[in-house]
């Protein structure tokens, strides 16, 4: 009996934490746009591609 002092409280606090944390970001926006990250992972963004490699300047021929 004398666990549920301590085990109530300190999962009230967690509650309370997790509520203020979802609180704050749904506040901040976090949530407004849900599909279009998603979608641009299927994207494929032709500026964002690396130029391709050049291969190494060869030595020149020994005499």
């Amino acid at each position: 009996m004398n666990v549920l002092y301590l085990i109530l409280p300190l999962a009230l606090l967690i509650v309370f934490i997790a509520v203020g944390a979802f609180v704050w970001a749904a506040r901040r926006g976090q949530f407004d746009d849900l599909e279009t990250p998603a979608m641009r992972a299927l994207h494929d963004d032709v500026g964002d591609q690396r130029a391709p490699r050049k291969a190494p300047p060869k030595a020149p021929p020994k005499d």
